[in-house]
């Protein structure tokens, strides 16, 4: 397997376990009666889902082929995973901690891929999904921090 192979493996899997922890998150709080988070949260899902396959893609123009879900032992040590049970137990200044532990948990693994030796083409990607990536950190983040 190639580095860039390894990697977007690894960013994949970070997407879709960050897209099921959104639409978790939503589902949550929509029940809890704040349908505006609950759409905030649907639009991060959405946002996680075309990353993913913008990475899927790319990985299909190299030859390589990446499933979108990993092993249990390795979905285990994944932060929106992680968290999941935070969210079901949570009203929704909860689910916003967790999310916000997701959020940088996704932060860390695409700073993590910049520092590995991938192609300036991944490279290229991955900068300019970290940015959207830390751009909904923050948002997680202002919505956490506005709850009272």
């Amino acid at each position: 397997m190639s580095n860039d192979e390894a990697v977007t493996k690894d960013l994949i899997q970070t997407l879709e376990d960050g897209k099921d922890g959104f639409a978790r998150a939503a589902d949550k709080v929509e029940k809890d009666g704040e349908p505006r988070l609950a759409g905030t949260f649907r639009q991060l899902a959405a946002q996680r889902g075309q990353l993913a396959d913008e990475l899927q893609a790319i990985a299909a123009s190299y030859g390589d082929q990446i499933e979108a879900s990993g092993t249990v032992a390795a979905k285990a040590h994944r932060g929106w995973m992680a968290v999941k049970d935070a969210i079901a137990g949570s009203d929704p200044d909860g689910v916003l901690d967790a999310a916000e532990q997701g959020e940088d948990h996704a932060v860390s693994e695409f700073e993590k891929a910049l520092q590995s030796d991938i192609s300036p083409e991944l490279k290229t990607i991955v900068q300019r999904q970290l940015a959207a990536i830390r751009s909904a950190h923050d948002q997680v983040k202002a919505l956490r921090d506005r709850q009272p």
